[in-house]
């Protein structure tokens, strides 16, 4: 019962992501949006590396590398969830902020405790959630599905009264 809360209350969060901040950081622009990099890769590194809350010190150290051509940004996310935006064109470090979306996905899919949680423990609940939705449905349009038949049949048995007069 506490995993499926849990489920639920991650997934609402991870819906809001980009609306809250506190969750994601919000993307910014970088000087140049939709243009080819200026920076080479290892310029844009070693900008990540001047941020101190990111602990680089190699690419070992990285969780995920996002470009965002469009923004004119990439960002280089930590494996301590920590973030850094910086500007393609430029090379400068643009933000620097926690992202706890990553922390929540794992606690709303349950890989954050173990993997034999999330596959035992938190795959089984999503699954009798499922068929409580199922079922809830169900028991929704019954009442109506019945109450349109009743009408249909009460309709053909006053069409075949008056077809025989």
């Amino acid at each position: 019962m506490l995993q499926m809360g849990l489920i639920i209350g991650a997934g609402l969060l991870l819906q809001l992501k980009k609306e809250i901040d506190w969750v994601q950081p919000p993307t910014l622009n970088g000087s140049a949006p939709a243009a080819v990099p200026a920076q080479s890769v290892e310029d844009l590194l070693a900008a990540a590396q001047s941020a101190s809350e990111l602990e680089l010190t190699d690419w070992r150290d990285i969780s995920r590398v996002d470009f965002k051509p469009g923004k004119g940004i990439v960002k280089f996310v930590a494996a301590n969830n920590w973030e850094a935006q910086i500007d393609t064109a430029t090379g400068e470090v643009l933000q620097i902020a926690y992202r706890r979306s990553d922390i929540i996905e794992s606690l709303h899919d349950g890989s954050f405790f173990a993997d034999w949680v999330k596959l035992y423990v938190f795959f089984p609940s999503a699954l009798i959630l499922l068929t409580l939705w199922g079922t809830g449905v169900y028991l929704f349009f019954l009442p109506h599905v019945k109450q349109w038949r009743k009408a249909n049949r009460k309709a053909r048995q006053t069409a075949e009264q008056e077809s025989r007069k």
